[in-house]
């Protein structure tokens, strides 16, 4: 369903909670001007219509002792559908890879990767990576440090946009 079906206290409740996904209900109802009642349908309803696919909690990777961050392009021999299918089937299988994105252009693939140390990534990247079937190539990219990393949309630019359309 696109955004433009729900309506202004369906997205500011999205984006409430993409903000803070821990409030309670009642909290929830305040910020978005509605009674605590409706505010809990409209969310069961967003979690059913799957515009809310789970709460998580946000982890310092490095604080639980994962210093080395990576980004995989991964290019394939083959970019038939079943051989992507497989290859996105062995990434889920892989725990260091945290994402996998098919991508259009020279990179088939571009993989986040978490370690606890060097040793453990290259470990992966030789053993795992490397030998599985299909990797044509790899490139490799140690994170020195990251400026941003927001989950979500931003609900501000939608809510520009639908007001130029309406």
């Amino acid at each position: 369903m696109p955004a433009h079906r729900l309506d202004p206290i369906d997205r500011k409740i999205l984006a409430e909670l993409q903000a803070d996904g821990r409030m309670t209900n009642v909290e929830l109802a305040r910020r978005v001007g509605i009674s605590a009642p409706p505010c809990l349908r409209r969310v069961r309803t967003l979690e059913e219509q799957g515009f809310i696919r789970g709460y998580h909690a946000e982890v310092d990777s490095r604080e639980l002792g994962f210093e080395v961050q990576v980004f995989a392009s991964v290019g394939l021999q083959s970019q038939a559908e079943a051989d992507l299918r497989a290859f996105e089937d062995r990434c889920r299988s892989w725990p260091l890879v945290r994402e996998c994105h098919m991508l259009n252009g020279e990179v088939d693939f571009i993989l986040k990767c978490v370690a606890p140390d060097l040793s453990t990534f290259q470990a992966f990247l030789t053993e795992k990576l490397l030998t599985a079937p299909n990797v044509a190539s790899v490139k490799t990219s140690l994170v020195i440090r990251g400026a941003k990393d927001e989950p979500g949309v931003p609900f501000d630019v939608l809510e520009e946009r639908l007001s130029r359309t309406a």
